[in-house]
């Protein structure tokens, strides 16, 4: 298939090189796209350089199949018809169609058959701490219907860019040297620091991201389900961690849910508190799957698990989440 990345020298844009070539995505020929800052660099894929080209209006794609787009929701729509007119499948990781009526929102482990019906030529992908927290909740939503969730997230530097990973790192270092660090990215000192702010406050006082995780995850789920989030952002540099209580509709036998997230694609379960083995950043870094770990019984209310998640937020969160759904695509049109 003739590809094109669209936000090729982002964080994402580059994942999204890893993963087509690791999973041997069937690329014919691959077209690299970015501002006119990005525009001239030159990136390897399967050994032969392809330079990024600048984005323009015109008939850029009328010779490409899918485009995976991660440049921000304002290029998104502005690009989109561009993108689509010919017929190609735009695959967007910015926030600017998932919560249209005609634009599937795709978790492939949650609801794949929504990603073969795209009226618009569009699919979106989720907000990353909905791809995490989804993938590791459907087994347990095939067990007993999930009506309440309460989440805190523990966000990573990388999930607000690359700068800020640098930022981080640079704080540490000012401080070690007695200077004062300097903050840009982030509304306060994220060095030896948690900032329980992520994106913008909305009118309910709930930020722009946690209000995500809500909708977000009734459309995927094509649940009721109400989710209540604290999203945190933390000093560590890569993958996301989340905290998360569900209560179901039954009361559910811990052993079962154990075996369930076993059994489940994209999810792997660490959970030997005796040993001191759960999910952490530390070890997760740049691997496929979700991480679940500390599943209980939640002490507090009835028919209440409570569970730890740590995943990639760049790779599942984000770039091969977004390969799976052209796989998807691609399964569909054999």
């Amino acid at each position: 298939m003739n590809i094109s990345i669209v936000g090729a020298s982002g964080a994402v844009g580059q994942e999204l090189l890893q993963v087509l070539q690791q999973r041997n995505f069937p690329v014919r020929q691959l077209r690299l796209f970015g501002s006119e800052r990005s525009a001239g660099q030159t990136y390897t894929f399967r050994n032969n350089p392809v330079v990024v080209e600048r984005l323009q209006h015109g008939d850029l794609f009328s010779n490409t199949h899918i485009v995976f787009t991660s440049a921000g929701a304002a290029v998104s729509r502005e690009y989109a018809d561009d993108i689509t007119r010919h017929g190609a499948i735009m695959i967007d990781n910015s926030s600017a169609f998932r919560m249209c009526d005609d634009v599937p929102l795709v978790v492939p482990e949650c609801n794949p058959s929504d990603a073969l019906q795209h009226p618009r030529n569009i699919i979106a992908n989720p907000n990353c701490t909905t791809i995490m927290m989804v993938t590791a909740l459907m087994p347990i939503e095939r067990l007993s219907h999930i009506q309440r969730i309460h989440v805190a997230s523990y966000q990573s530097a990388s999930g607000a860019g690359a700068l800020a990973m640098k930022e981080v790192e640079q704080q540490y270092a000012d401080i070690a040297q007695g200077k004062q660090p300097h903050i840009q990215r982030f509304p306060h000192q994220l060095a030896y620091n948690v900032i329980p702010q992520i994106d913008v406050f909305t009118d309910n006082d709930y930020t722009k991201e946690e209000m995500k995780m809500y909708h977000e995850t009734r459309k995927i789920l094509h649940s009721n389900v109400r989710c209540s989030a604290t999203c945190v952002r933390v000093s560590t540099l890569r993958c996301h961690s989340e905290a998360i209580w569900v209560q179901t509709a039954e009361q559910l036998n811990i052993d079962n849910v154990r075996n369930a997230i076993v059994q489940a694609p994209g999810c792997t379960l660490v959970d030997d508190t005796q040993h001191a083995k759960y999910p952490m950043p530390l070890y997760t870094q740049g691997t496929d799957n979700i991480y679940v770990g500390r599943i209980r019984r939640d002490i507090a209310e009835d028919n209440a698990i409570t569970l730890w998640i740590t995943g990639d937020q760049i790779r599942k969160g984000a770039a091969l989440n977004a390969v799976q759904i052209a796989e998807l695509i691609i399964e569909k049109n054999k």
